[in-house]
């Protein structure tokens, strides 16, 4: 028997296959969304996934602003930062944030589904998120990819 047939393959930055990929994001959920599109950028759709390596593709969201969240979660939930001053502290609520632009809700969403680190940093610059249907990669050729979710 040879051993070495059975030798593990890691991805590393020279052997990845990165692709350009557009997600609708017209009446799907906000966490539902969210939780794919980070898939799609970790890569963990490949059968080559490596953790530590940045092996997934370039993101597009179109159509931030058609989001949903369902109940009472647009004035309900509450987003916390800190300035870092006493009393610094300041809460938005999903209303304000879209209210300002809806790019920083699914932008948000996204981030916090990625890792924690710097791959998890590196791996936010491969989201694009914007608020109509136009987008301005039409040069990288990107593929359309159908969300099982609503």
């Amino acid at each position: 028997m040879d051993t070495l047939s059975y030798k593990t393959v890691s991805a590393n930055k020279a052997t990845v296959d990165k692709n350009w990929v557009i997600v609708d994001a017209s009446q799907k959920s906000l966490g539902r969304l969210s939780s794919e599109v980070a898939k799609l950028i970790r890569g963990k759709h490949k059968p080559g996934y490596t953790p530590n390596v940045d092996c997934g593709d370039n993101v597009i969201v179109i159509n931030a602003d058609n989001v949903k969240l369902t109940g009472k979660k647009w004035d309900d939930r509450v987003y916390l930062r800190y300035t870092g001053y006493p009393g610094g502290q300041r809460e938005t609520t999903p209303r304000q944030l879209k209210a300002k632009s809806s790019r920083l809700l699914v932008e948000r969403a996204v981030r916090g589904m990625l890792p924690k680190t710097r791959l998890g940093r590196a791996l936010f610059n491969n989201l694009y998120v914007y608020e109509g249907a136009e987008h301005l990669h039409e040069a990288q050729k990107p593929q359309e990819v159908k969300l099982s979710i609503s």
